[in-house]
Parts: structure tokens; sequence; C-alpha cells
């Protein structure tokens, strides 16, 4: 049930990342549309996925040296909720003048996150589109904020992200990317020399 005294900005949809990490929990049955035909949900979901597979071991392997430091899951928690909020609209240009296609910021925003996550070593934290995006060719800024494995270089995974993230968007979103600044906001570290991602 959503809590009515939660700021809307605080809700995905409707729901608060709590009710989707219970649905997930609960392998997504009872199936309830509201969650599974929203877009916003869907795409919380997946980010939520990605990081319950990355902090699963690596929570498992510190709890029992030290208690786990949460910080960096819950930055990357208020990351997910921001960006997966639809946001501005991003025109699709189309020769037929009577077709209206676009897509959500927050749809091109969980694309990026993916992209990120998808880099071994790599955790997205947030991501922001700064321009206006409702203009074909203006020019956007993407700034993205990840954390890293301990032991890898955090210039290479910047360079990596950064190179990914710009082809990808060229390939799926029409925005003329004008930079992607990507900051190193946590390093994250495996004390068992384990694999953490």
């Amino acid at each position: 049930m959503t809590d009515p005294l939660l700021p809307a900005d605080e809700l995905i949809d409707g729901h608060t990342l709590d009710e989707l990490s219970d649905y997930l929990a609960a392998g997504r049955t009872p199936a309830d549309p509201a969650i599974d035909d929203s877009p916003e949900c869907r795409a919380a979901l997946t980010a939520l996925e990605r990081l319950g597979r990355v902090t699963r071991d690596l929570l498992d392997e510190e709890a029992a040296a030290a208690p786990a430091d949460d910080d960096w899951v819950g930055r990357i928690l208020t990351g997910i909720r921001l960006d997966v909020q639809s946001g501005r609209r991003i025109p699709i240009v189309h020769p037929d003048p009577a077709a209206d296609l676009a897509l959500t910021e927050g749809a091109v925003r969980a694309l990026v996150r993916s992209v990120g996550d998808g880099i071994d070593g790599v955790l997205v934290g947030r991501c922001r589109l700064d321009g206006d995006v409702e203009t074909p060719g203006a020019p956007i800024a993407v700034h993205l904020e990840i954390s890293v494995r301990y032991g890898a270089s955090m210039a290479n995974a910047a360079d990596e992200v950064r190179a990914a993230v710009i082809g990808e968007l060229g390939r799926h979103a029409e925005l003329t990317i004008a930079s992607v600044d990507v900051v190193v906001t946590d390093v994250r570290e495996s004390r068992t020399g384990k694999d953490g991602r």
C-alpha cells in the first residue's frame, strides 16, 4: 500500500522503492499490473535486480569481518529512484509530420544506467541530463556518478563508461551529446579478494 504521506518525488509511479523491492522478493507474484504495466516501475525493478546481484556477495563477505557500510548502497538507491521518473519528453524526429514520437527522460537515464552497470566493476549511482532535451539538436550534457571496485583504475573505468554511454545514446536516442562527465564517488572494497563487482 502506497504511503500517502510520502512526497510525490519519492514515489515511482505511485510506488515506493520498498514496495518494488518487496515485489521482487516475492518473485513478482501475485502479478501487479500497476507495477508491471508502468515503464518507470519496470526500469526501477531492473535496476534493483542489478543492484541486488552486485551487492549480495559483497555484503555477505563483509558481514563476517565488520558491519557493512551501506552508505554507497543508499546513494545508488536514491539514484535509481530519481533516474526512473519519467521526466521530460524527448522528441524523436519522424518524416511524417503527423507522427508524434518521443522517449521519456527516465527511459534514457535507465539506458545510461544499464550501460554503466554493464561495465565490469562499475555501478552507476546517479545520472542527470542537462540541457533542453525537448528541443531536437540542442546540446546535452550527461552527468554520471559511479562506484568502482577497489583496485580498478578509476580513470579507465570513467573512460570506458563515457565511451559506452556515448555509443549507446548515439544508437538509441536522438540527442546531441556535448559531453559525458563521469565522477567516481565511491570505491567498493572486497575484503576477501572475491570479485564484488
